[in-house]
C-alpha cells in the first residue's frame, strides 16, 4: 500500500503555490504525528498553516484501488468521523484567515462531510463576499459522502450564493437544478445560464471535459461560458495514465492562476494543460511549475528529455 496526503482543496493549493501563489490552507486535522507530517507536508510547499486547528480525532483516509484498461478504479471513504468532521464556525477565526485574501476557493467536499463544515464554511463565504474577494467554486459531488442527513442540492445551492466562478461539470449542475442536461455544448450553455440566472454573483462557468478511451488513454479540454460568449479549447491525448486523481484540482488551480494572470481561454488552456500533465504524476498533487504547463500549451508533448 502506498500512501499520500491530499484533499481537493489541499490539492488545488499546493499546486497554486507550486505556480507561485501565496496560499493558506483552512481546516482541521488530528492532533498526533500524522497530523504533525501533514503540516509538514503542506509548509514544504510554502501553503501556510496557521489556520489549520487540530482535534483529537484521527485524519480522514480513503482507499483506493487503481483501475487499467477496461477496469475501473473504485474508491471506499472512511471520513465520517475524522478530525475534520468536528469543525465548528466557532474553531475558524475568519477575520483573521481572510486577512490579505484576494481569492477564496472551496470544494463540495467541504460540506457534505458534516453540518459543521458547511456552517463553517458558509461564516467564511459570507465574510469573503462582504470583503469583495473572488470566490471560486468546485461542486465536486460525491454521493457517497453525504451521510449526515443534508440534501445536497438545498446545501450546495445556499452557498453558491456567495460564489464568483463556477468550475463544474452537467453532472454538478444537474444536481444544483435538479434537471437532466446531456454532455453537449448546446447543453453546457444552457446550464450555464441556469446557475447564473440562479445565482447572479457567479459571473463566469468552467468545465473540464474528459474523453475515455480506456481507463489508461483519456483526452482533456476545457469548455466555458462568460453570460455572453462559448468558447473550448482542443483536446489534449494522455496516452498512458499514471495517476488520475486529482486532475479535477489541477485544472481548478491552473484556471484560478489563469485568470489572474491571463485572458478567459489562455486560463482554459493553462488549466487544461495542468490537468493533463497531473495524470504523469503518482499521488494527490500536481507538482509541475508554470514553465513546465506552458512548454504544453506551445506544443511540446513529445516527453524527449531535457538535458
Amino acid at each position: 500500500m502506498e500512501f499520500y496526503f491530499g484533499g481537493t482543496e489541499v490539492n488545488v493549493a499546493i499546486s497554486i503555490a507550486n505556480f507561485g501563489g501565496k496560499v493558506k490552507h483552512v481546516s482541521s486535522i488530528s492532533d498526533d504525528f500524522i497530523g504533525d507530517t501533514a503540516k509538514s507536508y503542506l509548509r514544504k510547499f510554502g501553503v501556510s498553516t496557521s489556520s489549520i486547528v487540530r482535534s483529537k480525532r484521527p485524519l480522514g483516509v480513503y482507499f483506493l484501488e487503481v483501475g487499467a484498461v477496461m477496469r475501473p478504479s473504485s474508491i471506499s471513504y472512511n471520513r465520517s468521523h475524522s478530525a475534520f468532521s468536528e469543525i465548528q464556525p466557532e474553531m475558524v477565526n475568519w477575520q483573521k484567515s481572510l486577512k490579505k485574501c484576494t481569492w477564496f476557493h472551496w470544494t463540495g467536499i467541504t460540506p457534505a462531510l458534516c453540518q459543521g463544515g458547511y456552517l463553517t464554511l458558509k461564516e467564511g463565504l459570507k465574510l469573503a463576499q462582504k470583503k469583495g474577494i473572488e470566490v471560486s467554486v468546485d461542486p465536486t459531488y460525491r454521493s457517497g459522502l453525504w451521510k449526515y442527513g443534508a440534501q445536497p442540492k438545498e446545501t450546495l445551492s445556499d452557498l453558491l450564493q456567495y460564489c464568483t466562478i463556477f468550475i463544474g461539470g452537467i453532472n454538478e449542475m444537474n444536481e444544483i437544478l435538479g434537471t437532466d442536461f446531456k454532455y453537449s455544448n448546446e447543453d453546457f450553455i444552457e446550464a450555464s445560464q441556469q446557475i447564473i440566472e440562479k445565482f447572479p454573483s457567479i459571473k463566469k462557468t468552467f468545465d473540464k471535459i474528459r474523453t475515455l478511451i480506456n481507463a489508461s488513454w483519456h483526452k482533456i479540454r476545457s469548455r466555458m461560458w462568460n453570460g455572453s460568449e462559448f468558447r473550448e479549447t482542443e483536446d489534449l491525448d494522455i496516452t498512458h495514465i499514471v495517476d488520475r486523481i486529482g486532475t479535477g484540482d489541477a485544472f481548478a488551480a491552473g484556471l484560478i492562476y489563469g485568470l489572474q494572470n491571463f485572458d478567459d481561454y489562455k486560463a482554459m488552456e493553462f488549466g487544461a494543460a495542468a490537468s493533463a500533465l497531473k495524470h504523469t504524476y503518482e499521488g494527490d498533487v500536481n507538482f509541475s511549475n508554470v514553465d513546465e504547463v506552458m512548454n504544453i500549451l506551445k506544443g511540446n508533448t513529445s516527453g524527449r528529455f531535457n538535458r
